[in-house]
Parts: structure tokens; sequence; C-alpha cells
């Protein structure tokens, strides 16, 4: 991490250091020693126990008596991870050498409101320019489009100065963020630093202070800037989103959606706003997990997800018909309005 405001840092710090005095005690490597640790840190470092509405006690009195039937690791991994994917985390994984474990309901039992090629073929004419994982273009109705397919991998300042340029003349400006599973906050600092004309909240974050589910910090708030000397972008922005939209994506609609003059468009994001840390078990399974919430500039908690100002659904009809109407609704939206571009 480069380029985290000072507070943001400082959190870190705390939320690693609590870890680290914390006297994690030594479980032996077997079935029953390897689910009781992996239970007692879900117990003293989860943070989202009260919002799930989950009873962890009683996921361990239902889950525990079936260690000693495990024969194999693999279903002691089956178990182990059937008892995590209680919390129904996005953030929770278990992973293992023979595989990993995640939960994956916060976006398979909805609509996906994107399909890539149809954007690609229809609406781009395969004519979009890439610089590292960014596609942007300029559409025929006048309007700016950039996809944000990941915030894993940054982009460059200068990159930006270019995008930004080239779409000066457009009307309004559209990012796509479905289908974006996060990544780091950097990056959304990045992409955010360029839609705000001043130091700007971005939002705050807690960390554990003791092992009891609710022992948490004060918020500590965080804050981005705008980029000295590079060019910023004022005018309307419809910033289009679905279910699969996560984590730092997430994050970077929760800050994008309450600025001027920026609409989000589709579906409600998929959640995901604890900041994750990974333990090992004695078995040497790696598990992760959300230890530090996020809450949005207004003091918001948005893990379950943040709904469009404008809700939009792809229909099988509109697939079969090769149309986005999430992108079709943002043209629309966008066609007539008009803004500076702020140097």
């Amino acid at each position: 991490m480069k380029r985290l405001t000072s507070a943001y840092i400082a959190i870190l710090t705390a939320a690693l250091a609590l870890t680290s005095c914390h006297s994690i005690p030594e479980y032996e490597n077997t079935g029953k020693g390897n689910f009781e640790q992996l239970w007692t840190l879900f117990d003293e470092h989860y943070c989202f126990f009260e919002e799930s509405g989950v009873d962890w006690d009683s996921v361990y009195r239902a889950y525990a008596p079936r260690v000693e039937s495990c024969r194999t690791q693999r279903e002691l991994f089956r178990l182990c991870a059937d008892m995590v994917n209680e919390l129904r985390d996005g953030h929770v994984n278990l992973a293992s050498p023979f595989g990993t474990s995640y939960y994956k309901k916060w976006w398979s039992d909805y609509p996906q409101n994107y399909n890539q090629r149809i954007v690609e073929e229809n609406y781009l004419y395969f004519g979009g320019q890439q610089i590292g994982a960014v596609t942007y273009a300029v559409l025929p109705q006048n309007i700016g489009y950039i996809s944000i397919p990941t915030f894993s991998s940054g982009i460059g300042e200068g990159n930006l100065d270019y995008i930004i340029n080239y779409m000066a003349l457009c009307d309004g400006l559209i990012i796509d963020v479905r289908d974006n599973g996060g990544g780091s906050i950097d990056n959304v600092e990045t992409w955010v630093s360029r839609f705000i004309t001043e130091r700007t909240l971005a939002g705050s974050i807690c960390h554990k202070t003791g092992k009891g589910h609710n022992d948490f910090s004060e918020p500590y708030e965080y804050y981005f800037e705008p980029p000295s000397g590079h060019l910023l972008w004022g005018k309307p922005v419809a910033l289009l989103t679905n279910r699969s939209t996560f984590s730092a994506a997430n994050n970077f609609v929760s800050i994008m959606r309450l600025l001027p003059n920026i609409t989000q468009i589709g579906d409600t994001t998929g959640g995901g706003c604890g900041m994750p840390l990974s333990f090992d078990l004695p078995i040497g399974w790696t598990v992760r997990m959300s230890a530090c919430p996020v809450y949005d500039p207004q003091g918001r908690l948005t893990e379950f997800g943040l709904p469009p100002h404008i809700s939009v659904t792809q229909t099988p009809a509109d697939l079969a018909a090769s149309r986005d109407p999430i992108l079709d609704t943002a043209i629309a939206h966008l066609t007539h309005n008009t803004a500076p571009i702020l140097p």
C-alpha cells in the first residue's frame, strides 16, 4: 500500500498490532484442534456478528459434535467451510492445498445484469481502447464510457489525464464497475480523486479493541484529495453497478454515489465493507475474514450492498436481443446533461 492516508495507515497498524499482541493459543493439529481454533478466531476477530444476526455459540453447538465423524482432511474442510459460510459473508473464505471455499450466494442468487460481449459488440463496436485492465471509448451519443473491471491493478495519473482529456467534449461519462470484485483502496483513491475538488471525507473505519463481539474502537475518518496538477472531471456521471460489484468496488461506489452529479444505475452492489485479515490454522490452511468495519462518508455500513438511485434489470429478453438496458438507461440519463471539466 503506497498512498493510503495517514489515518488509514494508523488504523491498519493498530489492527495488526492488536492481532499480534493478543496471544493466540496453540491448538493441536487434529480435527478437533483445527476446528476449535477456527471457531475461536472468528469469535474473537470477526466484525459483523451483530449485522449478520448469527448466534456464533449456536453455530458451535451445531457443528462441533460432527468433527469426530470427519475421517479425511476433505471432510473436515467441508465441515469447517459450511460452518463459516453460516456468516453469509463474501470476504470469508477457507483455503487449503486442495481447494478454496467461499460464500457465493451474495451474488449467485441474483441476476448478473451484465454481459461484456454485448457491451463490446453492440455499444463499443469492438472499438474500445485499453490501458491495463481499463477499457474506454466515446459512444455515438457523445457520452464517454469507462469500464473498470478490477481495483486489483492500478492506472497511472498520466493515463487518467489522457482519458479525461480524450473525453473533454463529451456530454457526460459512464463508469461501469459491474463485475468488479474489488482490490486495493489505493486504486479506489486514484479514481475518486478525479471527481472531487477539495479534501473530501471518504469514510471511516474501526478496529477490534478486545475479544468481545462488540469491542470496537471509535471510528477513524479518512480523506481523499484531488491530485495537484492533474485533470478533474466535473460533468455528470452515471455509475453502473450489479451484485458482483464487491469489496473495494463497493467502497468506490459508497463514496462516488454521494458526490454531486453522480447517479448510480443498475442493481444493488454486492457489499463487502469489512477490511479482511488472514490467519493460519495448525493444519496449514488459511482463513480470511472481515475484521474491521468500514463506513461510508455518512457513517453507514454498506456490508449488504448499496441500492442504485435508478434500478434497472437486464431480462432474458434483453439478453436475447443483445441489449443492455442498464447502459441504455445511463445513456438516456446523460444525453442532455452538461457541466464543465474542472482544471
